[in-house]
């Protein structure tokens, strides 16, 4: 494997590469840690997003989907906080227009004074004094720019839940506990992004919020704690000596949190969060029923007894769980005194399952090659490839993360078998054509 310090830069060039992830209006130098997912990048994250909604809501009876707007009354962002605490004072370098923290420690003297200097450029009396941000982006609904028209894009999914539980609750009919998911996009104007998708200014969440009697949330938030944990390792087939619980010190604690865990991995550039656990108590929805003025408390029917419920959060990044999946999976090998780059995604999870191979472009290979493709693609997501020597195009599947290579030889036209090569064995087998749909199945189930 390449040392931590340049595998970002071979993930990064490899992603643009096979069509991973394009940097956002590319052609007209870039958008700022905004990215675009490629037709192999959108499959990889679809892919999970898919096993995500499958675990959380198809496999349990006692969670539902949702899937709330982005624009949401501008109070829901009062209610929750946001309006007030989502800001931070910062000074910019007008020299060469980094922008920092205020209370960065790296800056030396005071910004806004004659001392103080550019922790990047070096550059003294350059810094501004500071000015408070607003971490949300601020738009417009109407036709007139006015402070009574502000609204704001989301900076997280968690509001839409709990402000249509009561909905989702009588809708469905279920009875606490019971939880809500939703994927979905969020926004916010972070000041330092940066490590290619990990820290982004647009990023999706997929987030269940899961409503319990006050009294058994250290229960289910230890059930979830482990559960997610189980899930990642199990389901996506991440290396379990790469990722690690990291629990929140008093100080590290958000001010609606009784108790939190992040989930970490160990990435090139260091450890880092791509999903947390939280025990929110009560107050997201006591503070949505104070500002709204509508009852958002539970009665029991087998108790009779009323309360406002309490909140265990599950949130994860699922641009920074395809990162994961991303940097989990690439490895460099060497075979046969060459280099191998592969990724070896689990199969279930691979944006492409197969690809397919007529040997030569010649004695009926192709036409029996485009009728074995046509019969795949059918079943599951494949690759046609007929250009360049055999080897290089298996070296492109084996960074593509395709399991499974399927070449058509002069064997093929006379028996009607193909080889089927395994991605991470390099093991060759023959299987007859009309027995390949159920072979590959068979490996692709999970």
């Amino acid at each position: 494997m390449p040392p931590a310090d340049n595998l970002m830069d071979k993930l990064v060039s490899l992603a643009k590469r096979r069509g991973f992830v394009f940097q956002s209006s590319e052609i007209y130098g870039g958008l700022g840690s905004v990215w675009d997912y490629g037709p192999l990048g959108v499959e990889l994250k679809k892919n999970i997003k898919e096993r995500w909604w499958r675990s959380m809501v198809h496999e349990r009876e006692d969670i539902e989907g949702l899937d709330a707007a982005i624009l949401m009354h501008p109070k829901v962002w009062e209610a929750s906080g946001h309006v007030a605490g989502f800001t931070d004072p910062l000074v910019d370098c007008k020299h060469c227009k980094n922008r920092f923290r205020a209370d960065d420690p790296r800056i030396k003297g005071t910004p806004g004074q004659p001392d103080a200097q550019c922790p990047v450029c070096g550059s003294r009396g350059t810094l501004t004094a500071p000015r408070m941000f607003n971490l949300m982006f601020k738009t417009f609904m109407g036709p007139l720019e006015e402070a009574a028209a502000v609204v704001y894009l989301r900076p997280e999914t968690a509001q839409g839940i709990y402000v249509n539980y009561l909905n989702v609750l009588q809708s469905s009919r279920q009875k606490i506990p019971f939880g809500i998911a939703q994927i979905g996009k969020a926004f916010r104007n972070e000041i330092t992004p940066g490590n290619f998708t990990f820290r982004t200014r647009e990023f999706e969440q997929m987030e269940m919020q899961f409503f319990v009697k006050p009294g058994t949330d250290g229960e289910w938030f230890d059930f979830w704690r482990h559960e997610r944990m189980k899930w990642l390792v199990g389901n996506l087939g991440i290396r379990a000596e790469k990722v690690r619980f990291h629990q929140h010190t008093k100080l590290e604690l958000a001010h609606y949190a009784k108790d939190a865990y992040d989930i970490e991995y160990e990435f090139p550039f260091g450890w880092n969060e791509f999903e947390g656990i939280h025990n929110r108590t009560d107050f997201d929805l006591a503070r949505h029923q104070e500002y709204s003025g509508k009852k958002l408390d539970y009665l029991d029917p087998a108790t009779n007894e009323r309360f406002v419920p309490y909140v265990v959060e599950t949130s994860a990044g699922a641009d920074r769980t395809t990162l994961v999946v991303l940097c989990d999976a690439y490895h460099e090998e060497d075979v046969a005194g060459e280099k191998r780059v592969v990724l070896r995604f689990r199969p279930t999870i691979a944006p492409l399952k197969a690809a397919v191979f007529p040997l030569v472009n010649k004695d009926g290979m192709p036409e029996l090659a485009r009728r074995i493709y046509d019969d795949v693609r059918n079943h599951c997501n494949a690759f046609y490839d007929d250009g360049g020597s055999i080897g290089r195009r298996y070296r492109r599947q084996d960074e593509a993360g395709t399991p499974f290579g399927i070449t058509i030889d002069g064997q093929s036209t006379q028996d009607g078998t193909v080889t089927v090569r395994d991605r991470d064995t390099l093991a060759q087998v023959r299987v007859a054509s009309d027995r390949l749909v159920q072979f590959l199945g068979d490996r692709l189930r999970g």
